[in-house]
């Protein structure tokens, strides 16, 4: 389907056309239609799915032909990181080039002239309003904000923000809503927890699904298996002599994450930790250095595996299986983009046989092992591999 087939606005078609924006995605074939009816929505979608633009161009033509008091503030977005936050920011600004409707953006940092801006745009009634929760909530502690005018409310990327635990955050922020308002969630996944939030806070839900698509053939997928003791001493043999630049290493928690960006400084690896207990300055900081090429090895738990657009990363290395075989596909999604190829080495310990099994299952296309180098000692027996995973099958 194209987007001149959609009840869309003039003004934004014309940004479509010069965007060169022709042809829909599924999740935008199927949603803006229903987002239109001024249904509420709970959608299904991965990122890199152009996820956004199925709520945003909805949303700017809804309050092209809405009645809506331009003093007040009209929609909100809620997405779980200050990086998800600047790119919606980033995409409102190329869809909404010839609406006549003020954005806002609301996260964290430490520029004092962006809290400044931030207060003004809540106090003067922004037309939309695209925030992280936390920094959203703080605004609110402080200052008298009208949410009166507030008819449309988004979420994306909501599995992750109730993973990130704002989950109370967001409920407070609801609770200062009109009942009356057309609300949208879109997430990756579909957890129990997710439609328990979805029943608090909506009304009758139109679901609209679409499947996780599996890693693309430009992604060359392999795997170790190994002992957790031979984990850092593969990741030093895979990078040694290679001079590759721009790699992402996943691992399962922060504390790890710190410890293993840590060991690799010491194997003379340039690595840097990514993860919430950093600043946000230090965050942005460190994206910074690993886009421009000054940082070889980004080292990195799951708020890296959405919503950050790094072109050209030639490998990406789960060192712990994820528990998801969705967030399999998001960690290796981060190579291979805009029609580049890439690697992906996932290293399977005999505790994680059971999820790469789920892994394999899912993904249904052959996933190369990757032979122990003589000099980690012998990998475990595949035996052990196969007793884990009829263990975790019953």
């Amino acid at each position: 389907m194209f987007f001149d087939e959609l009840a869309l606005s003039d003004e934004v078609l014309d940004a479509l056309w010069d965007m060169h924006f022709d042809e829909c995605t599924p999740v935008q074939e199927k949603a803006i239609p229903v987002i239109l009816d001024r249904h509420d929505v709970i959608a299904c979608a991965q990122t890199g799915t152009g996820k956004t633009a199925a709520y945003i161009l909805p949303l700017l033509t809804n309050l092209a032909y809405d009645d809506h008091d331009p003093d007040k503030l009209n929609a909100i977005i809620m997405a779980p990181t200050r990086e998800l936050a600047q790119q919606i920011d980033q995409q409102m600004e190329g869809f909404g080039y010839y609406v006549p409707f003020s954005s806002v953006p609301i996260y964290g940092g430490k520029d004092n002239g962006a809290w400044g801006t931030q207060v003004t745009g809540l106090q003067k009634g922004a037309d939309i309003v695209i925030a992280t929760p936390g920094r959203l909530l703080s605004q609110m502690n402080i200052y008298d904000i009208d949410f009166s005018g507030v008819k449309y409310f988004i979420l994306d990327e909501a599995d992750r923000m109730l993973d990130m635990g704002f989950y109370d955050d967001i409920m407070t922020i609801v609770r200062k809503l009109p009942k009356d308002r057309q609300t949208i969630m879109f997430s990756a996944t579909m957890p129990p927890k997710i439609r328990k939030m979805a029943k608090a806070i909506m009304r009758h839900p139109v679901e609209v699904q679409i499947a996780v698509s599996r890693p693309p053939e430009t992604i060359k997928q392999m795997y170790a298996y190994l002992f957790e003791a031979q984990k850092n001493g593969f990741i030093q043999l895979a990078l040694e002599g290679r001079n590759l630049k721009k790699v992402i290493v996943f691992a399962g928690k922060k504390q790890r994450v710190k410890d293993l960006a840590r060991t690799l400084r010491t194997l003379k690896i340039d690595a840097r930790a990514m993860h919430s207990d950093l600043e946000q300055a230090e965050r942005d900081q460190v994206m910074l250095d690993f886009r421009n090429g000054k940082v070889d090895v980004l080292v990195a738990t799951d708020v890296v595996s959405r919503g950050i657009d790094v072109t050209d990363v030639p490998l990406v290395i789960n060192y712990d299986v994820p528990h998801d075989p969705e967030d399999y596909v998001h960690r290796i999604g981060r190579t291979a983009r805009a029609e580049n190829s890439g690697e992906a080495i996932t290293l399977v310990s005999p505790d994680d046989a059971r999820y790469w099994k789920r892994i394999e299952t899912f993904i249904k296309q052959p996933i190369n092992r990757l032979p122990l180098p003589d000099v980690l000692g012998d990998a475990p027996r595949m035996s052990l591999y196969n007793l884990r995973i009829r263990h975790s099958l019953g």
